[in-house]
């Protein structure tokens, strides 16, 4: 594989207090290329560098649970991420190129906007994309392992989120009001504020990045994962790779909670599971590839 020529991008990094308020803004920059999908549309990815992590929320973490436990050490090699979830307009582009073993709707997400995530995704609608991608582009497209998505999201942060020790609605798109009041489910996380509901998905990028340059890593749409669904992280790769033996295979991960979730859903350590030929509004992905 021939490396890209790459780019140099620069963006704000916001840190917050337990109280959400904001503590640093720092200017950060990162490398990437684009990938040309045709129709005007391109695909920015962005160089996520190599390094060693704690994988998993500590016990001592508001809302963590055995299913994020135990924390553990990994190494992840440097890769290519996806500056944003795949977008409607991605998504309508790489649907229109040859099949390779699913077809792929290319209006099928429920919020309209080709700037907006697509949505209503499968695992297996996730990899077709992947695969058409990489037949196209000579690139090795695919999902990313439960490992590399947490690495990325965290961006050599420790905190339960990469903003800081709490998060608020004016850093990503979640559910910040009591509007799940009735399942015990509150808008606030630790000693943040109560913020908004917008009850739809948002334009990709409308909210400040993480230190590595990736938006929306909290909220929006969660993201499908390579891995098998495994109860915890007990036998995990410590390597970066993906899970694939062992485990409950008839299931796959997906990651950073979406527009609906209260905000312990949105946590760089939370994970959920489910069928991979299951589509919601609220399940997108974001793509990676190999650093040469």
């Amino acid at each position: 594989m021939t490396q890209p020529r790459l780019s140099t991008f620069e963006f704000d990094v916001v840190t917050v207090d337990a109280q959400g308020q904001e503590t640093h803004r720092t200017r950060g920059q990162a490398q990437f290329f684009t990938e040309d999908l045709g129709i005007g549309v391109g695909l920015d990815m962005v160089l996520v560098p190599g390094g060693a992590f704690v994988m998993g929320g500590p016990q001592r973490e508001a809302k963590s649970s055995y299913e994020e436990e135990p924390q553990h050490p990994v190494t992840v090699p440097p890769f290519f991420m996806g500056k944003y979830a795949v977008t409607q307009e991605q998504w309508c582009a790489v649907s229109e190129w040859p099949k390779v073993n699913h077809d792929l709707d290319p209006n099928g997400s429920h919020f309209k906007g080709v700037k907006r995530p697509v949505e209503k995704v499968t695992w297996y609608g996730a990899v077709e994309f992947c695969e058409r991608l990489s037949r196209k582009t000579g690139q090795e497209y695919r999902l990313p392992s439960e490992a590399e998505w947490e690495y990325a999201c965290r961006a050599g942060t420790t905190t339960p989120f990469h903003f800081g020790e709490t998060l608020t609605t004016d850093l990503a798109n979640y559910c910040g009001s009591d509007f799940h009041k009735e399942l015990g489910w509150s808008g606030t996380y630790g000693q943040g504020p109560e913020g908004v509901f917008q009850d739809q998905t948002t334009d990709v990028g409308s909210f400040p990045p993480n230190a590595f340059g990736l938006y929306d890593m909290h909220g929006n749409v969660s993201e499908w994962c390579l891995d098998h669904c495994h109860n915890n992280y007990q036998g995990a790769p410590t390597n970066g790779s993906a899970w694939v033996t062992g485990g409950y295979s008839d299931y796959r991960v997906f990651r950073g909670g979406l527009w609906l979730s209260p905000p312990r859903y949105c946590r760089s350590a939370y994970r959920s599971w489910t069928r991979p030929d299951y589509a919601h509004y609220g399940l997108g992905f974001r793509v990676v590839c190999t650093a040469a």
